[in-house]
């Protein structure tokens, strides 16, 4: 072999070498952008919603049996008195505080300092990370979960973490490390001034990796006024690698936004293959036994019930919990005929026995109408 040839052969050997330390540092550390990347399978740097129902073949935990979303099926919540409203600190920041709001390919996030915290409702204190946003296409709605099979346009979600681990990232690995709070989003007839304060910066960060800094607002806005109201479980991060680390509070109050404002969500960015950043949900997941409780008790006059594949995605995508019309009238003439049966059983026992009368006794209840909506002013 001649000494050019040699020294070729050297050279193409040196780089196969580097070029195989790069990759194996790529799989070691995946995408550094994402603080969920430690578990890619092998030379998997990347995941998608595209590929979803694969998830649990390069991330173990998404094929494990406490996984979120979950449909709510409130026929079958438990009510449970311990559950306290829940209480947060430090929401409400200074317009000098900037936050950065970030594209990350997968949805938009908005970065919150250690000061906001959760500090009531839960038996430990938590600290905020993170906000960001699941929504649907102009097509159908995109929450992830769902009520009764009933799938709201968007969801927000509140990343916590507990304040007795150093961060966030020794905190998702441990069983009672995380506590998100989330609620879903619906259109109205108003423009919302809080979620304004994100959406009117989203052009700036249309393409995935681009992000801007927004100044500091009310971030309690964002979530609905009641806090007393609400479902809670054992769950997962929605996303890879799918920890079930997750204490779960969706509040049953939803949060209304503009037609503009939420199609400005569904249609100002794009993902990194330059396609539109749209459907970023994941499908339910099925309960394997797990309790659904809930802080107030729940019942339903007329619920759908739908038969659902082995996620229960047919079922979110396909029944509404919302009364309709035949069945608001239905309730009131129940009401009317209940009401005029009573007065006459009334009348009929005065005047058998004026020393007799009838004892009514009432219980006060909770009737839940698929997450009440509120407008924020």
């Amino acid at each position: 072999m001649s000494r050019a040839a040699l020294r070729f052969s050297l050279l193409l050997l040196a780089a196969l070498g580097r070029a195989g330390a790069d990759s194996e540092h790529d799989q070691e550390h995946g995408d550094e952008d994402s603080p969920h990347s430690r578990e890619k399978g092998p030379g998997h740097s990347h995941w998608s919603y595209e590929d979803r129902e694969h998830w649990g073949v390069d991330y173990k935990d998404c094929a494990g049996t406490m996984q979120s979303p979950i449909n709510i099926d409130t026929a079958k919540t438990i009510f449970s008195p311990q559950l306290r409203p829940i209480q947060i600190s430090g929401y409400s920041l200074p317009a000098n505080e900037k936050l950065k709001l970030r594209n990350n390919g997968h949805t938009v996030v908005l970065e919150l300092p250690n000061s906001l915290a959760i500090t009531g409702g839960y038996a430990q204190q938590y600290r905020a990370v993170q906000l960001h946003l699941h929504w649907g296409s102009p097509l159908g709605p995109g929450s992830e979960h769902t009520v009764n099979g009933h799938r709201f346009p968007a969801e927000i979600h509140v990343v916590h973490y507990n304040t007795k681990y150093d961060n966030v990232q020794k905190a998702m690995v441990q069983p009672d490390g995380l506590a998100v709070l989330g609620a879903f989003l619906e259109v109205g007839p108003m423009e919302n001034p809080y979620y304004q304060e994100i959406l009117q910066h989203l052009y700036k960060i249309r393409q995935e990796g681009k992000e801007v800094s927004v100044p500091g607002f009310n971030i309690a806005g964002l979530l609905p006024a009641n806090l007393k109201l609400y479902f809670h479980y054992n769950g997962s991060l929605t996303t890879p690698p799918c920890y079930q680390t997750v204490k779960w509070t969706v509040f049953n109050q939803t949060i209304l936004l503009s037609y503009n404002q939420m199609s400005m969500l569904v249609t100002s960015l794009t993902n990194d293959d330059s396609k539109p950043l749209q459907n970023n949900y994941r499908m339910v997941q099925d309960l394997h036994g797990r309790r659904v409780l809930a802080s107030f008790q729940t019942t339903l006059f007329s619920v759908k019930q739908l038969s659902s594949d082995s996620d229960g995605s047919a079922a979110a995508e396909h029944s509404s919990s919302s009364f309709h019309a035949g069945d608001v009238l239905a309730v009131l003439f129940g009401v009317l005929f209940a009401v005029t049966a009573l007065a006459f059983m009334l009348y009929i026992c005065k005047h058998r026995s004026q020393n007799t009368r009838l004892d009514s006794p009432t219980k006060s209840k909770v009737i839940y109408t698929a997450a009440t909506t509120e407008a924020t002013a």
